[in-house]
C-alpha cells in the first residue's frame, strides 16, 4: 500500500504582515512590501480584498463610463485608489470623483476627503457590512459630501443615494435609483443602470 503523500499549503512560505503596537498607520500602506492589490486599512488594521464577481466589474464599468462623460473639467473620475480619512483609516472606494486639482502628479497614491465630492461602493459578499456600515460612517465623518452604494438584487443594479448633513456629520437618504440614475448633484447625470445586466 503506497504512502499518502502529505504537500504544504502554498500559503506555508508567505510571511503576513504583523501588525505594529497600536495598528497600522495610513502611511503603511505605501512602505509594506507585497500587499495584495487593494488593500485598505480600517481602525489600523489591514484588509484584503476578495476577488470581485462579474456584476461588480460590470458596474464599475458602468458608472465609469457615464461619469467620465457627464463630469465637468473640474472634476476626475478615479477608480479603485485610496483616500485618507485620518491615522488609522485609508479605504479605497470602487469609484471617486475629486477635484482635478487635487491631483499631485504620477506618484500620487492617495487623496484627502476635502478634495473628494463623491465615494460610491459596489457591494460585494464579503464587503457587505463595511460597505453598508462602516465605510459610510468613516466617509461621512471626514466631510464627503454625496456617497453612493450600489447593491446587486439578482443581477439589476441598485443605487443608494446619500448626502451629508453637515450639522451632525451623518448621511441622510436621497433616493433609491433601479433602472435609471439620474440626478442633478454633484452635477447633473443621467446613467442607464440596466447596462449592467448581461
Amino acid at each position: 500500500m503506497q504512502a499518502a503523500m502529505s504537500a504544504e499549503p502554498e500559503y506555508d512560505e508567505y510571511e503576513w504582515p504583523r501588525p505594529p503596537q497600536g495598528g497600522y498607520t495610513a502611511d503603511d500602506l505605501d512602505r509594506l512590501p507585497n500587499l495584495p492589490p487593494h488593500t485598505e486599512l480600517i481602525d489600523g488594521s489591514l484588509v484584503f480584498a476578495a476577488p470581485q464577481t462579474n456584476f461588480h466589474m460590470r458596474m464599475v464599468d458602468v458608472l465609469l463610463t457615464h461619469l467620465r462623460r457627464c463630469a465637468p473639467p473640474e472634476v476626475a473620475v478615479i477608480r479603485e485608489m485610496t483616500v485618507t480619512l485620518g491615522h488609522h483609516d485609508r479605504l479605497e472606494p470602487n469609484i471617486m470623483l475629486v477635484r482635478t486639482d487635487a491631483d499631485t502628479g504620477p506618484d500620487q497614491t492617495t487623496y484627502h476627503p476635502e478634495d473628494v465630492l463623491l465615494a460610491a461602493e459596489v457591494v460585494s459578499p464579503d464587503s457587505i457590512a463595511r460597505d453598508r456600515e462602516a465605510k459610510p460612517r468613516k466617509y461621512a465623518a471626514a466631510g464627503i459630501p454625496h456617497f453612493w452604494r450600489v447593491e446587486n438584487d439578482g443581477g439589476r443594479a441598485i443605487v443608494y443615494v446619500f448626502e451629508l448633513e453637515p450639522a451632525t456629520r451623518t448621511y441622510a437618504p436621497v433616493s433609491i435609483h433601479h433602472d435609471q440614475l439620474k440626478l442633478t448633484t454633484p452635477f447633473p447625470l443621467d446613467i442607464p443602470l440596466t447596462e449592467v445586466q448581461p
